[in-house]
C-alpha cells in the first residue's frame, strides 16, 4: 500500500483497521429479526439507504424515518456499496481480515464482492475478485457489476445476473472509485497512483487513460453523458471535464475531497470533504456544474467521505467516517440530522 501513502482517504491504513491481509474469511449474514420473513411482503414498500462500515458491518436505515433497520456483519472491511438498478440487491466490497498489521497483504489474499438481498438481508452470493478491492457500481441497464481492485490495477468484470467474473481488465495505477455512463458504456475510473482516469469501453474492454489532477478519488457523469467530475484529493479541488473538448476547469472544494455526486439534475455535484484523520475536514461542498462555481458548503460530521442524494433531489446523506456517523441534509433548508451507524461508515447508497 506504500504507493498510494494517502493517509486520509482510508482504503486502507489511515484509519487504523486492518484492511487485507492472509486470511480467508467470508461474509456472514445477519441474524434476521423474526418479523423478517414475516414482514417481507410489507417491506417491500419500505425504502432503505445502506453504509459500509470498514469496522465489518452493514447497517440498513430506513428512509422514512432514519432509524437503524439491521446491522449486517461481515468478517473484513465492507468499503464500498451499491444497490442494483431495480432496488432489490445491495452489493459490496468486501477486504478479508487480516493479522498482519495496517494495510499489509502479505500472501495475497484476494478480496470479494458480497451481494445480498436488500429487503431480507439474506446472502445471495460471494464472488472473489482481486487483491484490495474499493469501489463497486453497477451499470444502469443492470447488465454488469465492476468492482476496482486496488492492489492490483484493475476492475473485476461481472454478469449481475450469473455472480460470474467474465473479465478483469488492466487500469491504472491504484484504481479507485468510478462511475458508469448512463449508457452503461463506459466506466471512469479514477486512478489514485498515477493522477489518471480510465476510461473502459465496457463493449469492448479496451482502456484509455486521461490526466486529471492530482489524486483522483472518484468520479461522476452526468445524465447527458457530456461531463466528467473528479475529485482531487491533492488539490482541495473538484475537476469538471468537458467529454467532447477533453477541457479540464478545476473548483476549489473543501480539503481533502473525497467522493462526489451527481445530482438528478445534473446541475450540481455534491462534494464531500474528508480531510485527515489528524486534521479532518467536515463539509459537503455543491458545486454548479455549468457555472463551475461553489454555491454553498454544508457542515457535516468529521471526515466526510461517502456522498448520495435521494432521486428527487431533496436529500443529501453524507457518511462521517471518524464520527461514525451520518448526515442527512436538507437541500432546500440546507440544515442536517444526524444519526449513529456502524464502525468507520465508508460508501453509501440509497433506494429511490
Amino acid at each position: 500500500m506504500s504507493r498510494l501513502n494517502v493517509k486520509m482517504i482510508s482504503l486502507f491504513a489511515s484509519v487504523g483497521l486492518v484492511l487485507a491481509g492472509c486470511g480467508t474469511g467470508a461474509a456472514t449474514k445477519v441474524e434476521k429479526k423474526p418479523e423478517v420473513k414475516a414482514a417481507k411482503q410489507e417491506q417491500v414498500s419500505e425504502k432503505y439507504y445502506f453504509t459500509a462500515n470498514e469496522g465489518g458491518t452493514i447497517s440498513k436505515v430506513y428512509v422514512k424515518d432514519n432509524k437503524v433497520a439491521d446491522t449486517i456483519k461481515a468478517d473484513g472491511v465492507v468499503h464500498n456499496i451499491q444497490l442494483s438498478p431495480d432496488g432489490k440487491v445491495v452489493a459490496a466490497t468486501l477486504i478479508p481480515e487480516s493479522g498482519h498489521g495496517h494495510g499489509s497483504h502479505e500472501g495475497g489474499t484476494s478480496g470479494k464482492v458480497v451481494f445480498y438481498d436488500a429487503f431480507t438481508n439474506e446472502l445471495l452470493k460471494e464472488v472473489e475478485v482481486g487483491n484490495h478491492p474499493a469501489h463497486i457500481v453497477y451499470s444502469g441497464d443492470g447488465k454488469y457489476v465492476l468492482a476496482t481492485n486496488n492492489e492490483d490495477d484493475t476492475v473485476s468484470v461481472i454478469d449481475a445476473a450469473t455472480y460470474k467474473v467474465i473479465k478483469t481488465v488492466p487500469t491504472g495505477d491504484g484504481p479507485h472509485g468510478f462511475r458508469i455512463s448512463p449508457d452503461s458504456q463506459l466506466a471512469y475510473i479514477a486512478n489514485m497512483g498515477e493522477d489518471t482516469v480510465s476510461v473502459i469501453n465496457l463493449e469492448t474492454f479496451q482502456e484509455e487513460r486521461m490526466n486529471i489532477g492530482s489524486t483522483p478519488v472518484t468520479t461522476g457523469v452526468t445524465k447527458d453523458g457530456k461531463t466528467l467530475a473528479v475529485t482531487l484529493f491533492s488539490e482541495n479541488s473538484l475537476a469538471i471535464v468537458d467529454l467532447e473538448t477533453k477541457q479540464v476547469a478545476k473548483v476549489e472544494v473543501g480539503t481533502g475531497p473525497a467522493q462526489v455526486y451527481i445530482g438528478p439534475d445534473s446541475k450540481y455535484a455534491y462534494v464531500a470533504n474528508q480531510g485527515t484523520e489528524e486534521s479532518p475536514s467536515s463539509s459537503m461542498s455543491i458545486v454548479d456544474l455549468e457555472a463551475k462555481t461553489v454555491v454553498d458548503e454544508i457542515k457535516t460530521g468529521n471526515g466526510a467521505h461517502g456522498v448520495t442524494v435521494s432521486s428527487d433531489g431533496k436529500f443529501a446523506y453524507v457518511t462521517n467516517m471518524f464520527d461514525n456517523t451520518v448526515s442527512i441534509i436538507d437541500l432546500a433548508s440546507k440544515q442536517a440530522e444526524t444519526i449513529e451507524v456502524g464502525e468507520i461508515p465508508n460508501g453509501i447508497t440509497i433506494m429511490n
